[in-house]
């Protein structure tokens, strides 16, 4: 009866009845109640949010877990993901819990604490077991963090920080916890706030009066930041260094440390390191051989503020004991070899003052000629006048341009022969999105053995789908086909219908009514795109196909014509009807450019004598592929693409396919896009194989985006349009120019990895990307300082020449504005970076001539970096100085 009154108490909500029954009860009338309430829990997670559910949820949290004998069953059902919405209060489980053994209580609570942060059990239930337990206390991540909280909180304690500190028997131990967890300083580091009552401030005082060891607080601090990690963690660590004030002593018995942390440590660190390290260089208690080696390492960083600093240090050293000069100089000559310029020269001058000083017996010379070899052509000038004529090797070497390896196609592998082997591939597709070659030779496989064995490829199958969330039993899930009404998500569909859990009526209608799922610029390439694997996914159903006629040949995405007559051959064979979408795909996929084998190819389809032969052999004899006419358009700042109608693309295609060819307009009202799976879009060049520009058209979109309004990750599909089919007109140039401007890193790499392929290629057009990058940046839609990084990042891997004849075009549309006014005209910001790489560039690839307007700026006055750059660069191009 006592069983039956707790389920009742519990239905009902009562959690402090329920609580009453359960002190009355021994351990096995708690077991008893155990399959009750888990049937009431399965009941309940059904309607997760119906009224019942959240009124009987507290009550059923606390019930479950007295009812438990077990510490891990206990533990595993208080921290249940489904009992996180209506849980039981801490101060209710430490009663109904409360009379068990401290040993088992224990259990609890460390099994509890080692669970992740994001099971969000709270704090005062983990401190009220491990007080009433008596135990030791946990230093788990979700503990400390906890502890933290609590400490921090003012809504149920009084006083300051420093005081709650102080009464705290644990202190020692959450804070040596603190400096050993990987994660929780993160996580806590929002706590760590500004002020006298600030965390820092508070862990200083402790430290201060001998509360908290001072010694191993400092070295917790500093092994903290050599261990590094994000730098949301590192300010934590170096605040609380800082509050901390370290001693003259205490900085000097640490010097290995800050020579460590100025080498390897994020920015923030490195800096403070360094400057601990200037001040006891300055007063002499720093020995030149560990200056030295500091400056080894700082020399080589990329952050020209810590290298430029550097340089300033080890000259007021140089200056105050020129004894100094034998070990400190070949240090500075590690800056010959820095990416900037400016630094190069910086430690040549550096040289060039206290080179006087070195002995001739002492081999350092010798040293510092072999550095030099690391100088640009430009700086090396310099360096032969100080170390003489003849030390450096001055005979102009022949530029080799470095270009990435040319992409070759590669033919696709035939579909996997068992269903087991498919199983696998379609398990590896879904974890990794996969390629081009991938998904399509994936997709076949679905379609060749449903038709062979659809009981045999359902069987092995589930397995691999047993995780994906429409596969999933739970009655939360009654809407699986209206999500695949939207979109098919890829070969997911076809598993989802070859499995039962997508109705027939959803996929007549996609297949029928197609889909308004992105009405936008590229709404035209996912739509065709989409339309062929709602196809096949009702075909799967109705009337399976033996095959897939527009499997490609090429990774590419294009299909051999000989193939496509040989496949629908055997569909004649077989007496299969093609798919529309299937077979309007494989027309855009057929490969027209050899006239000779696309005639021989016609010539056999329309021997067929079926429909689908006789469009073959019209398509395959009609020419192309074609392109549409285009025309530039501006709004705001951007300079985007028009397009035209494509008229072959109409006419006997199906609707979904008809999209491709029709007009694109700017100014057309567009609704949300949808299209943020990177995944989907790298198969919109094969949708079209050999029409790249199609493409590059419909995305420019995206990709003025990366460079105007900072957004990320649009400029991914550039490496796949630099390695698609077709000619790279306007708008695959266009799509390179924003991309070397984005705001983000790996965009502009994305934009760097397409500009190279292009140039191995021979398909890039060095004077159109040249002209566009001019007018972008002039209009303001590039930045000139990202573009910079991004055509210093591509000349950095040997593509010199390649990168010169692209600035060539660019730059005397930026010095335009200039020459109007050499004296007062205002550079836009980055433009010296911009010349700097152009010098560079010049140098080492030996070219010469004149650049228009370049005269102008190198006369400026002033000796900013616009100016110096200029003047190098017209040096460069006037001398024909080479590497």
């Amino acid at each position: 009866m006592s069983g039956e009154a707790l389920l009742k108490a519990v239905r009902a909500g009562q959690t402090v009845e329920a609580a009453g029954l359960l002190d009355g009860m021994t351990d096995a009338e708690r077991r008893a109640c155990l399959p009750g309430l888990k049937e009431l829990r399965k009941e309940l997670r059904a309607a997760r949010w119906s009224a019942s559910s959240r009124m009987a949820g507290p009550a059923l949290h606390a019930a479950g877990a007295a009812c438990h004998t077990g510490a891990a069953g206990a533990a595993n059902w208080i921290a249940a993901a489904d009992m996180r919405w209506s849980q039981a209060s801490p101060g209710v489980f430490l009663h109904v819990l409360g009379d068990r053994e401290p040993d088992w209580l224990g259990d609890v609570a460390h099994r509890l604490a080692e669970r992740p942060v994001t099971s969000r059990i709270p704090y005062p239930l983990l401190s009220g077991l491990v007080r009433l337990a008596a135990c030791e206390v946990p230093t788990t991540d979700a503990y400390v963090e906890g502890w933290f909280e609590h400490i921090g909180s003012t809504e149920h304690h009084g006083g300051t920080v420093v005081e709650r500190l102080r009464q705290d028997p644990h202190l020692d131990r959450m804070i040596a916890a603190l400096f050993d967890s990987l994660e929780v300083s993160g996580r806590v580091a929002w706590l760590f706030g500004d002020g006298p009552g600030s965390w820092y401030h508070a862990l200083a005082q402790l430290t201060g009066e001998g509360i908290l060891d001072r010694k191993v607080i400092v070295d917790a601090c500093v092994a903290r930041l050599l261990r590094g990690g994000v730098p949301a963690d590192q300010r934590v660590f170096l605040k609380l260094l800082t509050c901390l004030d370290l001693t003259r002593d205490e900085q000097r018995e640490r010097s290995a440390d800050w020579t460590a942390l100025a080498s390897e440590a994020t920015s923030t660190v490195a800096w403070h390191a360094q400057s601990v390290l200037a001040s006891l260089a300055l007063e002499d208690e720093l020995t030149p051989r560990r200056l030295a080696e500091m400056s080894s390492g700082v020399l080589f960083r990329t952050e020209k503020k810590l290298v430029r600093a550097q340089l300033v240090l080890l000259g007021k050293v140089l200056k105050r004991d020129p004894s100094t000069a034998a070990e400190l100089l070949p240090a500075v000559a590690q800056a010959f070899g820095h990416e900037d310029t400016e630094v190069q020269e910086r430690a040549l001058k550096l040289v060039e003052r206290h080179v006087a000083a070195l002995s001739a017996s002492d081999g350092v010379r010798e040293q510092l000629i072999a550095a030099a070899a690391e100088l640009s052509p430009g700086v090396r000038i310099h360096a032969e006048r100080l170390l003489g004529a003849g030390a450096l090797d001055s005979a102009p070497a022949v530029h080799q341009e470095v270009l990435p390896p040319v992409p070759e196609r590669a033919r696709l592998a035939p579909a996997p022969v068992s269903a087991a082997e498919l199983a696998e591939e379609v398990g590896a597709l879904l974890a990794s999105g996969g390629d081009v070659a991938a998904f399509e030779r994936t997709l076949d496989g679905l379609v060749r053995h449903a038709y062979g064995d659809r009981d045999g490829l359902v069987e092995a199958l589930r397995p691999v789908v047993a995780r994906r969330w429409w596969a999933d039993d739970d009655p939360e899930y009654t809407h699986v086909h209206e999500h695949f009404r939207e979109a098919p998500y890829g070969v997911e569909v076809i598993l989802a219908t070859l499995l039962g859990h997508v109705p027939m009526d959803t996929l007549h209608a996609a297949v029928q009514q197609g889909t308004t799922r992105g009405d936008c610029q590229h709404g035209a390439l996912s739509r065709a795109f989409d339309a062929r694997l709602w196809e096949v996914a009702y075909r799967v159903r109705a009337e399976p196909l033996p095959f897939l006629l527009a499997t490609p040949t090429w990774d590419t995405g294009l299909l051999e014509p000989e193939e496509l007559v040989d496949r629908l051959t055997a569909y004649r064979r077989l007496e299969a009807r093609p798919g529309t979408a299937d077979f309007a795909q494989a027309l855009l996929r057929v490969r027209r450019d050899d006239r000779a084998t696309a005639a021989a190819a016609a010539v056999r389809a329309r021997a067929l004598g079926s429909p689908e032969g006789y469009r073959l052999a019209q398509w395959l004899t009609a020419g192309g592929p074609d392109l549409p006419t285009s025309r530039r358009r501006t709004s705001g700042v951007r300079i985007l693409l028009e397009l035209g109608e494509l008229e072959e693309i109409q006419g006997q295609f199906p609707p979904e396919f008809r999209r491709l060819g029709r007009p694109l307009s700017v100014f057309k009202d567009r609704w949300y896009c949808p299209h943020w799976d990177e995944a989907e879009r790298q198969h919109w060049s094969a949708v079209v194989p050999g029409r790249r520009e199609l493409v590059a058209a419909r995305v420019l979109g995206d990709l003025s985006s990366v460079a105007v309004d900072d957004s990320r990750r649009g400029a991914a599909i550039l490496p796949f349009l630099a390695e698609a089919d077709g000619e790279a007109g306007e708008a695959v140039h266009l799509c390179v120019a924003y991309g070397l401007g984005a705001r983000h890193t790996e965009d502009r790499l994305s934009a760097v990895d397409a500009l190279l392929v292009l140039a191995a290629r021979g398909q890039l057009d060095a004077e159109r990307l040249g002209g566009d990058l001019g007018q972008l940046v002039r209009r303001g839609a590039v930045k000139p300082l990202r573009l910079a990084e991004a055509i210093r990042t591509a000349a950095a891997t040997g593509a010199f020449a390649t990168v010169w004849s692209v600035l060539r075009d660019a730059l005397p549309i930026l010095l335009a504005d200039l020459a109007t006014d050499a004296s007062s005209g205002t550079p836009a910001r980055g433009l010296g970076d911009l010349l700097a790489v152009a010098a560079d560039c010049a140098e080492r690839s030996g070219a010469r001539g004149d650049l228009s307007h370049l005269a102008q700026a190198a006369e400026r006055r002033g000796s900013s970096k616009l100016v110096t750059q200029a003047r190098r660069l017209r040096t460069a191009l006037t001398q024909g100085v080479a590497a």
